[in-house]
């Protein structure tokens, strides 16, 4: 049994070498293909351009008293014709609200609000005597989801965008996310952007002065991962309309189809992909053809954990978030009807992201039993080990090689061989880590542990 169980593992892990290897492939492609031209211009004159779409942005915030002004404040300097900022403050515990309110002069208005989402009660409405753009909501607390549908009745224009509260947009970064929308015409009904980790970087104002790498190991690995995900995984799948996750942090959406689906699902701490998910099918169910996508080039800055205990609530948390996702829309797996969005996106999301950590800690528990079995054990112990340094390791410095090759965001030398070296020690460390938590997160699920988790924040601005 053991020996047929190791077989298994080692071919699975084979089988997920091989797939993302095919996705590495498409997106250096598709980076290529879009980062061979300089397309500066075509932005500098698309966010001066009639064509341009309104944009209401959203920033949900729950005792981000640290990091708030200057995250709103980047948003208000950013290159965009017209839009408008809400901040929906979820019945914070802190200053939050109070000091967007001081910083922004802002003052209380009477506002008829159309409830077209179902969300708790708005105790007030205020606007900034400073920018007439800018809105503040105080709201009685329902959760992430909750203010996001909030802020989704009280938003004025087509398209909103959905932003965490301790974010930092880059200047240009909308007229980036919202050209594949211009370019359609309405074909497409969301739009996710990359989100990359701050700490480390020289913030001032609200603006990113210095990109540099953080001197925390346990940052450093999460921007690995964050270049794995967003250049490797997202690009590949968006390619084909196969993308079922857009970053809470850092995304658009068609604000009609999203009322359509009744907003932001609410009893999930995955609520980011459950809508996506939902999208996909509404979209299938109309024929409608509209597409949801990513663009690897528009920037969003936010802060990572730099904590081993936060870090491990978040990663419990996002696996949690992944199988309600999965759970509440399970009629669509495998679901001809649903097109390979039913055939491919959702058995690899089911057994890829999801059952993956548990065969991989079984496989490192074989990896750790089998040389004191002797023979063939041993052999496969090593195959084993082998696999686990490519998955773990090379994949990361093959995304890591993507980032150097299209955004170029880290100029530094030493911070691209530390980048490298981090990526190197992945299978040894990190990766080991990471699956455990996400193990633990469906344990969590199994005692019916549906707890968000407190995510205290530093704030990287100043």
């Amino acid at each position: 049994m053991l020996l047929i169980f190791t077989i298994f593992v080692a071919v699975y892990m084979v089988g997920i070498i091989l797939f993302y290897l095919i996705l590495f492939v498409i997106s250096a492609i598709q980076l290529r293909k879009e980062y061979k031209l300089d397309q500066y211009e075509t932005y500098e004159e698309l966010s001066q351009s009639s064509f341009t779409r309104p944009v209401s942005i959203l920033v949900p915030a729950y005792n981000e008293e640290a990091g708030i002004v200057p995250s709103v404040r980047s948003l208000l300097s950013i290159n965009y014709p017209e839009y408008e900022v809400v901040v929906i403050n979820d019945g914070s515990k802190d200053q939050t609200l109070e000091a967007v309110i001081k910083s922004f002069e802002m003052v209380k208005v009477e506002k008829v609000i159309r409830k077209q989402i179902k969300s708790n009660e708005i105790i007030s409405v205020y606007q900034s005597t400073i920018y007439e753009n800018l809105y503040a909501i105080d709201k009685i607390n329902g959760g992430k989801a909750d203010a996001l549908n909030a802020g989704i009745n009280i938003a004025h224009y087509p398209y909103f965008c959905s932003l965490d509260g301790d974010s930092i947009i880059e200047r240009d970064a909308f007229a980036k996310v919202m050209k594949p929308i211009i370019d359609s015409k309405e074909e497409i009904v969301a739009v996710g952007g990359s989100v990359r980790i701050a700490n480390g970087c020289t913030i001032e104002r609200g603006e990113v002065m210095k990109v540099e790498l953080s001197k925390t190991p346990l940052v450093v690995m999460q921007v690995i991962e964050y270049f794995r995900a967003f250049l490797m995984g997202r690009i590949g799948l968006s390619r084909h309309n196969l993308l079922l996750i857009i970053s809470g942090a850092f995304g658009v959406f068609h604000r009609e189809s999203v009322v359509k689906v009744n907003g932001y699902r609410t009893d999930t701490v995955g609520e980011d992909m459950d809508l996506v998910v939902r999208l996909h099918k509404q979209i299938k169910e109309e024929r409608s053809g509209k597409r949801i996508v990513y663009v690897p080039d528009p920037v969003c800055w936010t802060e990572a954990p730099e904590s081993s205990k936060i870090l491990r609530r978040q990663r419990s948390r996002w696996h949690r978030g992944l199988f309600e996702s999965l759970w509440h829309n399970k009629k669509m797996l495998c679901n001809p009807k649903y097109g390979l969005v039913g055939f491919v996106s959702m058995p690899y999301f089911l057994i890829v992201e999801f059952l993956g950590p548990v065969i991989e800690l079984l496989g490192y528990i074989i990896m750790v039993i089998s040389p004191f079995l002797g023979g063939i054990y041993t052999s496969f112990a090593v195959l084993l080990f082998l696999l686990a340094v490519i998955y773990g390791s090379l994949l990361s410095m093959s995304a890591v090689l993507l980032e150097e090759w299209s955004l170029r965001r880290y100029t530094k030398v030493q911070d691209l061989i530390r980048l490298y070296f981090y990526s190197l020690s992945e299978a040894f460390w990190f990766r080991p880590l990471t699956v455990f938590w996400r193990v633990e997160g469906i344990i969590q699920l199994i005692r019916r542990n549906n707890s968000w988790g407190e995510m205290s924040r530093k704030g990287v601005s100043k």
